[in-house]
Protein backbone atom coordinates (compact mmCIF):
# COMPACT_ATOMS: atom_id res chain seq x y z
CA UNK A 1 0.00 0.00 0.00
CA UNK A 2 1.27 3.58 -1.12
CA UNK A 3 -1.07 6.20 1.47
CA UNK A 4 -4.71 4.56 0.80
CA UNK A 5 -3.68 3.05 -2.74
CA UNK A 6 -2.76 -0.68 -3.82
CA UNK A 7 -0.25 -0.58 -5.73
CA UNK A 8 0.77 -4.28 -6.31
CA UNK A 9 2.00 -7.35 -4.36
CA UNK A 10 4.94 -9.10 -3.03
CA UNK A 11 4.70 -12.65 -4.25
CA UNK A 12 7.31 -15.73 -3.03
CA UNK A 13 7.84 -18.63 -5.92
CA UNK A 14 7.94 -21.54 -4.59
CA UNK A 15 9.89 -23.55 -7.53
CA UNK A 16 12.89 -21.88 -6.87
CA UNK A 17 12.96 -19.66 -3.48
CA UNK A 18 12.48 -16.36 -5.76
CA UNK A 19 11.04 -13.00 -4.03
CA UNK A 20 8.99 -11.07 -6.65
CA UNK A 21 7.44 -7.22 -6.36
CA UNK A 22 5.05 -6.62 -8.89
CA UNK A 23 3.83 -3.18 -9.41
CA UNK A 24 0.07 -2.86 -10.54
CA UNK A 25 -2.37 -0.58 -11.06
CA UNK A 26 -5.30 -2.73 -9.73
CA UNK A 27 -4.77 -5.82 -7.64
CA UNK A 28 -7.64 -8.26 -7.42
CA UNK A 29 -8.01 -10.40 -4.50
CA UNK A 30 -9.61 -13.91 -5.34
CA UNK A 31 -7.66 -15.89 -2.58
CA UNK A 32 -11.04 -17.67 -1.39
CA UNK A 33 -12.32 -18.16 2.35
CA UNK A 34 -10.88 -19.40 5.68
CA UNK A 35 -12.50 -22.61 6.11
CA UNK A 36 -9.38 -24.03 7.56
CA UNK A 37 -9.31 -22.29 10.40
CA UNK A 38 -11.68 -25.05 11.75
CA UNK A 39 -10.88 -28.51 12.34
CA UNK A 40 -13.66 -30.19 10.53
CA UNK A 41 -13.98 -28.33 7.10
CA UNK A 42 -15.14 -28.97 3.46
CA UNK A 43 -12.35 -26.55 2.05
CA UNK A 44 -9.09 -27.27 0.41
CA UNK A 45 -5.74 -27.34 1.96
CA UNK A 46 -5.45 -23.40 0.27
CA UNK A 47 -8.20 -22.24 2.00
CA UNK A 48 -6.39 -19.87 4.50
CA UNK A 49 -7.79 -16.72 4.24
CA UNK A 50 -4.90 -15.35 2.72
CA UNK A 51 -6.28 -12.70 0.95
CA UNK A 52 -8.24 -11.47 4.20
CA UNK A 53 -5.08 -11.82 5.98
CA UNK A 54 -3.13 -9.49 3.75
CA UNK A 55 -5.75 -6.76 4.35
CA UNK A 56 -5.71 -7.00 7.84
CA UNK A 57 -1.91 -6.75 7.85
CA UNK A 58 -1.84 -3.20 5.45
CA UNK A 59 -4.09 -1.81 8.04
CA UNK A 60 -7.58 -2.62 6.38
CA UNK A 61 -10.71 -4.03 7.70
CA UNK A 62 -12.65 -7.17 6.86
CA UNK A 63 -16.19 -7.83 7.19
CA UNK A 64 -18.31 -10.09 8.62
CA UNK A 65 -16.27 -13.19 9.51
CA UNK A 66 -18.51 -14.57 12.55
CA UNK A 67 -20.62 -15.66 9.80
CA UNK A 68 -19.74 -19.27 9.23
CA UNK A 69 -21.96 -21.68 7.15
CA UNK A 70 -22.00 -25.14 8.32
CA UNK A 71 -22.75 -27.41 5.59
CA UNK A 72 -24.85 -30.11 7.63
CA UNK A 73 -23.89 -33.27 5.71
CA UNK A 74 -20.04 -33.56 5.68
CA UNK A 75 -18.87 -36.81 5.68
CA UNK A 76 -18.27 -38.17 9.47
CA UNK A 77 -14.56 -38.50 10.09
CA UNK A 78 -13.46 -36.92 6.39
CA UNK A 79 -15.51 -33.51 6.08
CA UNK A 80 -15.68 -34.69 2.32
CA UNK A 81 -18.75 -32.64 1.14
CA UNK A 82 -21.97 -34.52 0.29
CA UNK A 83 -24.31 -31.92 -1.50
CA UNK A 84 -27.79 -30.99 -0.87
CA UNK A 85 -28.31 -32.87 -4.36
CA UNK A 86 -28.64 -36.62 -2.61
CA UNK A 87 -31.82 -35.00 -0.30
CA UNK A 88 -32.83 -33.12 -3.50
CA UNK A 89 -33.24 -36.81 -5.48
CA UNK A 90 -35.04 -38.20 -2.44
CA UNK A 91 -32.49 -38.57 0.35
CA UNK A 92 -33.34 -37.77 3.60
CA UNK A 93 -31.45 -37.63 7.11
CA UNK A 94 -32.13 -40.37 9.90
CA UNK A 95 -31.24 -40.97 13.84
CA UNK A 96 -30.20 -43.57 15.55
CA UNK A 97 -33.81 -44.63 16.22
CA UNK A 98 -34.53 -44.07 12.28
CA UNK A 99 -36.77 -41.38 12.62
CA UNK A 100 -37.01 -38.80 9.95
CA UNK A 101 -35.97 -36.33 12.63
CA UNK A 102 -35.81 -32.86 10.19
CA UNK A 103 -40.09 -33.65 9.97
CA UNK A 104 -39.55 -31.48 14.07
CA UNK A 105 -37.58 -28.70 13.03
CA UNK A 106 -38.85 -27.96 9.41
CA UNK A 107 -42.30 -29.61 8.76
CA UNK A 108 -42.74 -28.09 5.46
CA UNK A 109 -39.12 -27.98 3.81
CA UNK A 110 -38.16 -30.64 5.62
CA UNK A 111 -34.39 -32.18 4.72
CA UNK A 112 -34.52 -29.53 2.07
CA UNK A 113 -34.63 -26.36 4.52
CA UNK A 114 -31.37 -24.14 5.05
CA UNK A 115 -27.78 -25.34 5.66
CA UNK A 116 -28.01 -23.96 9.28
CA UNK A 117 -31.33 -24.90 9.95
CA UNK A 118 -30.59 -28.54 8.93
CA UNK A 119 -27.02 -28.56 10.93
CA UNK A 120 -28.52 -27.22 14.41
CA UNK A 121 -30.85 -30.00 14.02
CA UNK A 122 -28.38 -32.39 13.88
CA UNK A 123 -26.53 -30.99 16.45
CA UNK A 124 -29.60 -30.85 18.85
CA UNK A 125 -30.13 -35.08 17.47
CA UNK A 126 -26.90 -35.38 18.68
CA UNK A 127 -26.55 -33.14 21.99
CA UNK A 128 -30.08 -34.77 23.10
CA UNK A 129 -28.66 -38.70 22.96
CA UNK A 130 -30.10 -39.51 19.19
CA UNK A 131 -26.40 -39.46 17.23
CA UNK A 132 -25.67 -42.64 15.15
CA UNK A 133 -22.70 -44.93 16.23
CA UNK A 134 -20.97 -46.35 19.18
CA UNK A 135 -20.08 -42.74 19.49
CA UNK A 136 -23.61 -41.20 19.06
CA UNK A 137 -21.91 -38.00 16.83
CA UNK A 138 -23.22 -38.34 13.65
CA UNK A 139 -26.53 -39.43 12.00
CA UNK A 140 -27.42 -40.89 8.34
CA UNK A 141 -28.01 -39.72 5.51
CA UNK A 142 -30.07 -42.57 3.26
CA UNK A 143 -30.14 -43.20 -0.10
CA UNK A 144 -30.62 -46.45 -0.71
CA UNK A 145 -34.38 -46.73 -0.86
CA UNK A 146 -33.80 -44.65 -4.00
CA UNK A 147 -33.18 -46.86 -7.63
CA UNK A 148 -29.71 -47.83 -8.09
CA UNK A 149 -30.02 -46.74 -11.79
CA UNK A 150 -30.90 -43.22 -10.17
CA UNK A 151 -27.98 -43.27 -7.81
CA UNK A 152 -25.68 -43.89 -11.12
CA UNK A 153 -26.80 -41.43 -13.57
CA UNK A 154 -27.66 -38.75 -10.83
CA UNK A 155 -25.45 -38.74 -8.35
CA UNK A 156 -22.41 -40.82 -9.55
CA UNK A 157 -19.71 -38.31 -7.55
CA UNK A 158 -21.40 -39.11 -4.27
CA UNK A 159 -21.33 -42.73 -4.74
CA UNK A 160 -17.71 -42.94 -5.35
CA UNK A 161 -17.02 -40.94 -2.57
CA UNK A 162 -18.84 -42.40 -0.03
CA UNK A 163 -17.22 -45.62 -1.16
CA UNK A 164 -13.92 -43.96 -1.22
CA UNK A 165 -14.46 -41.73 2.42
CA UNK A 166 -16.88 -43.58 4.34
CA UNK A 167 -16.30 -46.85 3.24
CA UNK A 168 -20.49 -47.15 2.42
CA UNK A 169 -21.87 -48.37 -0.92
CA UNK A 170 -24.96 -45.70 -1.28
CA UNK A 171 -27.37 -48.36 -2.68
CA UNK A 172 -27.33 -50.97 0.36
CA UNK A 173 -25.84 -48.38 3.30
CA UNK A 174 -26.63 -44.84 4.55
CA UNK A 175 -23.77 -42.37 4.89
CA UNK A 176 -22.45 -41.21 8.45
CA UNK A 177 -22.75 -37.27 7.73
CA UNK A 178 -21.98 -34.30 10.58
CA UNK A 179 -22.11 -30.78 10.20
CA UNK A 180 -19.35 -29.32 8.63
CA UNK A 181 -17.58 -25.51 7.52
CA UNK A 182 -17.91 -24.87 4.44
CA UNK A 183 -18.33 -21.49 3.64
CA UNK A 184 -16.90 -18.34 4.86
CA UNK A 185 -19.95 -15.16 3.95
CA UNK A 186 -17.64 -12.73 5.33
CA UNK A 187 -14.37 -11.53 4.01
CA UNK A 188 -13.20 -8.13 2.05
CA UNK A 189 -16.15 -5.75 2.02
CA UNK A 190 -16.55 -4.39 -1.77
CA UNK A 191 -19.20 -2.71 -3.82
CA UNK A 192 -21.26 -4.12 -6.40
CA UNK A 193 -18.22 -3.11 -8.96
CA UNK A 194 -16.08 -5.88 -7.00
CA UNK A 195 -13.87 -2.38 -5.30
CA UNK A 196 -12.79 -2.83 -1.82
CA UNK A 197 -14.49 -0.65 0.30
CA UNK A 198 -13.88 0.99 3.67
CA UNK A 199 -16.30 2.75 6.28
CA UNK A 200 -15.04 5.55 7.35
CA UNK A 201 -16.23 9.00 9.06
CA UNK A 202 -19.84 7.47 8.27
CA UNK A 203 -19.42 6.97 4.77
CA UNK A 204 -17.94 4.21 1.98
CA UNK A 205 -14.88 4.90 0.61
CA UNK A 206 -13.11 3.13 -2.01
CA UNK A 207 -9.76 2.03 -1.75
CA UNK A 208 -7.95 3.01 -4.97
CA UNK A 209 -6.59 0.01 -6.99
CA UNK A 210 -7.88 -2.70 -4.85
CA UNK A 211 -10.17 -5.15 -5.81
CA UNK A 212 -12.03 -8.64 -4.52
CA UNK A 213 -14.30 -10.97 -5.58
CA UNK A 214 -15.07 -15.09 -4.91
CA UNK A 215 -15.17 -16.47 -1.19
CA UNK A 216 -12.53 -14.28 -0.11
CA UNK A 217 -14.76 -10.67 -0.54
CA UNK A 218 -18.14 -9.83 1.22
CA UNK A 219 -20.48 -8.12 -1.25
CA UNK A 220 -22.53 -9.28 0.52
CA UNK A 221 -24.91 -10.22 -1.39
CA UNK A 222 -25.46 -13.47 1.07
CA UNK A 223 -25.69 -11.51 3.97
CA UNK A 224 -25.65 -13.93 7.22
CA UNK A 225 -26.10 -17.18 5.21
CA UNK A 226 -25.42 -17.92 2.31
CA UNK A 227 -28.46 -20.01 -0.24
CA UNK A 228 -27.01 -23.36 -1.85
CA UNK A 229 -27.76 -22.60 -5.16
CA UNK A 230 -25.58 -19.17 -5.49
CA UNK A 231 -21.84 -20.57 -5.00
CA UNK A 232 -21.05 -18.78 -8.22
CA UNK A 233 -22.41 -15.76 -7.68
CA UNK A 234 -19.60 -14.46 -5.67
CA UNK A 235 -17.01 -15.45 -8.53
CA UNK A 236 -18.98 -15.59 -11.78
CA UNK A 237 -21.19 -12.28 -11.34
CA UNK A 238 -18.32 -10.29 -9.33
CA UNK A 239 -15.33 -11.56 -10.76
CA UNK A 240 -17.21 -10.31 -14.01
CA UNK A 241 -17.68 -6.91 -12.34
CA UNK A 242 -14.06 -6.63 -11.10
CA UNK A 243 -12.67 -6.67 -14.99
CA UNK A 244 -15.70 -4.60 -16.27
CA UNK A 245 -14.58 -1.96 -14.04
CA UNK A 246 -11.02 -2.30 -14.48
CA UNK A 247 -11.68 -1.75 -18.15
CA UNK A 248 -13.86 1.45 -17.59
CA UNK A 249 -11.29 2.99 -15.41
CA UNK A 250 -8.31 2.49 -17.04
CA UNK A 251 -6.73 1.83 -20.58
CA UNK A 252 -3.60 -0.38 -21.54
CA UNK A 253 -0.39 0.73 -21.13
CA UNK A 254 -1.05 3.17 -18.20
CA UNK A 255 2.44 3.90 -16.30
CA UNK A 256 2.70 2.13 -12.78
CA UNK A 257 2.94 4.33 -9.74
CA UNK A 258 6.31 4.85 -8.20
CA UNK A 259 7.57 2.86 -5.37
CA UNK A 260 8.70 4.58 -1.97
CA UNK A 261 10.02 3.33 0.95
CA UNK A 262 6.74 2.61 2.60
CA UNK A 263 5.48 0.26 -0.01
CA UNK A 264 9.07 -1.61 -0.58
CA UNK A 265 7.89 -5.13 0.70
CA UNK A 266 10.93 -5.42 2.79
CA UNK A 267 8.61 -5.97 5.96
CA UNK A 268 6.96 -9.19 3.88
CA UNK A 269 11.14 -10.07 2.75
CA UNK A 270 11.87 -9.91 6.74
CA UNK A 271 8.65 -11.31 7.96
CA UNK A 272 9.61 -14.08 5.41
CA UNK A 273 13.55 -14.66 6.74
CA UNK A 274 12.13 -14.86 10.06
CA UNK A 275 9.82 -17.44 10.09
CA UNK A 276 12.62 -19.14 8.08
CA UNK A 277 14.74 -19.26 10.74
CA UNK A 278 12.31 -19.65 13.68
CA UNK A 279 13.90 -21.87 16.17
CA UNK A 280 11.35 -22.20 19.36
CA UNK A 281 10.00 -25.24 20.58
CA UNK A 282 6.31 -26.06 18.38
CA UNK A 283 6.43 -26.91 14.97
CA UNK A 284 3.62 -25.25 13.21
CA UNK A 285 1.34 -28.17 12.44
CA UNK A 286 0.34 -28.52 16.28
CA UNK A 287 -0.24 -25.06 16.71
CA UNK A 288 -2.73 -25.18 13.66
CA UNK A 289 -4.35 -28.17 15.16
CA UNK A 290 -4.64 -25.99 18.16
CA UNK A 291 -5.83 -23.06 16.85
CA UNK A 292 -8.38 -25.42 14.56
CA UNK A 293 -9.98 -26.99 17.40
CA UNK A 294 -10.14 -24.05 19.35
CA UNK A 295 -12.43 -22.85 16.76
CA UNK A 296 -14.01 -25.87 16.30
CA UNK A 297 -15.57 -26.42 20.33
CA UNK A 298 -15.74 -22.34 20.54
CA UNK A 299 -17.45 -20.90 17.38
CA UNK A 300 -19.54 -23.68 15.71
CA UNK A 301 -22.84 -24.29 14.75
CA UNK A 302 -24.35 -23.20 18.26
CA UNK A 303 -22.45 -20.50 20.38
CA UNK A 304 -23.01 -18.75 23.71
CA UNK A 305 -21.53 -16.30 25.91
CA UNK A 306 -19.44 -18.15 28.25
CA UNK A 307 -18.01 -20.12 25.27
CA UNK A 308 -17.05 -17.43 23.12
CA UNK A 309 -15.40 -15.88 26.06
CA UNK A 310 -13.55 -18.85 26.27
CA UNK A 311 -12.72 -19.38 22.60
CA UNK A 312 -11.05 -15.39 22.86
CA UNK A 313 -8.96 -16.23 25.28
CA UNK A 314 -8.08 -18.92 23.74
CA UNK A 315 -7.53 -17.92 20.61
CA UNK A 316 -5.20 -14.81 21.85
CA UNK A 317 -3.21 -17.57 23.60
CA UNK A 318 -2.21 -19.35 20.29
CA UNK A 319 -1.47 -15.96 18.85
CA UNK A 320 0.91 -15.30 20.83
CA UNK A 321 1.91 -18.91 20.61
CA UNK A 322 2.99 -18.10 17.08
CA UNK A 323 6.70 -16.24 18.61
CA UNK A 324 7.53 -20.08 19.99
CA UNK A 325 7.37 -21.63 16.27
CA UNK A 326 10.12 -23.93 15.34
CA UNK A 327 10.32 -24.50 11.52
CA UNK A 328 12.64 -27.12 10.23
CA UNK A 329 13.45 -26.24 6.38
CA UNK A 330 15.72 -23.63 6.41
CA UNK A 331 16.14 -23.64 2.66
CA UNK A 332 13.67 -21.25 0.24
CA UNK A 333 13.22 -24.17 -2.91
CA UNK A 334 10.01 -25.99 -2.16
CA UNK A 335 9.86 -25.20 1.79
CA UNK A 336 6.53 -26.30 2.74
CA UNK A 337 7.28 -26.46 6.25
CA UNK A 338 7.68 -22.15 5.62
CA UNK A 339 4.51 -21.81 3.56
CA UNK A 340 2.64 -23.69 5.78
CA UNK A 341 3.51 -21.04 8.71
CA UNK A 342 3.16 -18.33 6.41
CA UNK A 343 -0.62 -19.83 5.97
CA UNK A 344 -0.91 -20.47 9.82
CA UNK A 345 -0.29 -16.15 10.19
CA UNK A 346 -2.90 -16.26 7.61
CA UNK A 347 -5.42 -18.17 9.50
CA UNK A 348 -4.61 -16.79 12.59
CA UNK A 349 -5.66 -13.30 11.85
CA UNK A 350 -8.96 -14.66 10.34
CA UNK A 351 -9.35 -16.96 13.32
CA UNK A 352 -9.19 -14.18 16.20
CA UNK A 353 -11.74 -11.82 14.38
CA UNK A 354 -14.19 -14.48 13.84
CA UNK A 355 -14.35 -15.29 16.95
CA UNK A 356 -13.71 -11.73 18.26
CA UNK A 357 -16.52 -10.65 16.11
CA UNK A 358 -18.69 -13.96 17.23
CA UNK A 359 -18.57 -12.58 20.73
CA UNK A 360 -19.40 -9.02 19.96
CA UNK A 361 -22.36 -10.19 18.28
CA UNK A 362 -25.67 -10.38 20.72
CA UNK A 363 -28.18 -12.09 18.42
CA UNK A 364 -28.57 -15.17 16.20
CA UNK A 365 -28.50 -14.16 12.79
CA UNK A 366 -28.33 -17.00 9.57
CA UNK A 367 -25.50 -18.96 10.78
CA UNK A 368 -24.36 -16.97 13.53
CA UNK A 369 -26.86 -18.58 16.37
CA UNK A 370 -26.52 -17.72 20.03
CA UNK A 371 -28.13 -19.82 22.71
CA UNK A 372 -28.08 -17.01 24.88
CA UNK A 373 -29.63 -14.81 22.69
CA UNK A 374 -32.00 -16.50 20.39
CA UNK A 375 -33.52 -13.69 18.44
CA UNK A 376 -32.60 -12.10 15.63
CA UNK A 377 -32.56 -7.90 16.52
CA UNK A 378 -33.48 -5.69 13.53
CA UNK A 379 -33.65 -1.84 14.03
CA UNK A 380 -37.88 -2.53 13.79
CA UNK A 381 -40.11 -5.54 14.21
CA UNK A 382 -40.27 -7.02 11.10
CA UNK A 383 -43.03 -9.17 12.25
CA UNK A 384 -45.32 -6.37 13.00
CA UNK A 385 -46.85 -3.41 10.99
CA UNK A 386 -43.81 -0.94 10.80
CA UNK A 387 -46.01 2.65 11.41
CA UNK A 388 -45.86 3.84 14.67
CA UNK A 389 -42.38 1.66 15.60
CA UNK A 390 -39.81 3.66 17.13
CA UNK A 391 -36.34 2.33 15.66
CA UNK A 392 -34.18 0.95 18.23
CA UNK A 393 -30.44 2.21 18.15
CA UNK A 394 -28.96 -0.94 19.91
CA UNK A 395 -30.08 -3.08 17.01
CA UNK A 396 -27.61 -5.57 15.17
CA UNK A 397 -29.05 -5.14 11.68
CA UNK A 398 -25.02 -4.14 10.43
CA UNK A 399 -22.05 -5.33 9.29
CA UNK A 400 -18.91 -5.75 11.25
CA UNK A 401 -16.02 -4.70 10.60
CA UNK A 402 -12.82 -6.28 11.89
CA UNK A 403 -8.79 -5.07 11.99
CA UNK A 404 -6.36 -6.90 13.87
CA UNK A 405 -2.64 -5.76 14.79
CA UNK A 406 -0.48 -8.57 13.08
CA UNK A 407 2.14 -8.01 15.53
CA UNK A 408 0.21 -7.68 18.86
CA UNK A 409 -3.26 -9.45 18.03
CA UNK A 410 -5.19 -6.68 19.24
CA UNK A 411 -8.49 -6.77 17.61
CA UNK A 412 -10.58 -4.01 16.82
CA UNK A 413 -14.84 -3.60 16.04
CA UNK A 414 -16.16 -0.65 14.26
CA UNK A 415 -19.43 -1.74 12.39
CA UNK A 416 -21.52 -0.59 8.71
CA UNK A 417 -24.54 0.05 8.05
CA UNK A 418 -26.59 -2.60 5.58
CA UNK A 419 -27.46 -1.19 2.52
CA UNK A 420 -30.83 -1.34 1.43
CA UNK A 421 -31.85 0.67 -1.49
CA UNK A 422 -31.59 -0.90 -5.43
CA UNK A 423 -29.27 0.95 -7.80
CA UNK A 424 -32.57 1.48 -10.18
CA UNK A 425 -35.85 1.94 -7.70
CA UNK A 426 -37.83 1.65 -10.55
CA UNK A 427 -37.04 -1.00 -11.86
CA UNK A 428 -36.33 -2.99 -8.77
CA UNK A 429 -38.42 -1.64 -5.56
CA UNK A 430 -36.34 -1.82 -2.64
CA UNK A 431 -37.74 -5.12 -0.52
CA UNK A 432 -38.24 -4.67 3.72
CA UNK A 433 -36.52 -6.83 5.66
CA UNK A 434 -38.95 -10.26 6.64
CA UNK A 435 -38.69 -13.07 9.34
CA UNK A 436 -37.50 -16.52 7.88
CA UNK A 437 -39.71 -19.28 9.10
CA UNK A 438 -40.50 -22.86 8.15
Amino acid sequence: MKGDRCVGVIALNLEDGTIHRFRSNNTVVATGGYGRTYFSCTSAHTCTGDGTAMLSRAGLSNQDLEFVQFHPTGIYGAGCLITEGCRGEGGFLINANGERFMERYAPNAKDLASRDVVSRAITIEIREGRGCGPEKDHVFLQLHHLPAEQLHKRLPGISETARVFAGVDVTKDPIPVLPTVHYNMGGVPTNYRGQVVQHRNGRDVIVPGLYACGEGASASVHGANRLGANSLLDIVVFGRACALTIADLHKPGEKFPDLDQSCSGDASVANVDTLRHANGSTPTAVLRTQMQKTMQAHAAVFRDGPTLQQGVKLIDDCFRAQKDLKVHDRGLIWNSDLVETLELQNLMLNAVQTLYSAEARKESRGAHAREDFKDRVDEYDYSKPLQGQAMRKDHWRKHTLSITDQYTGKTTLTYRPVIDRTLDKDKFDTLPPMLRKY
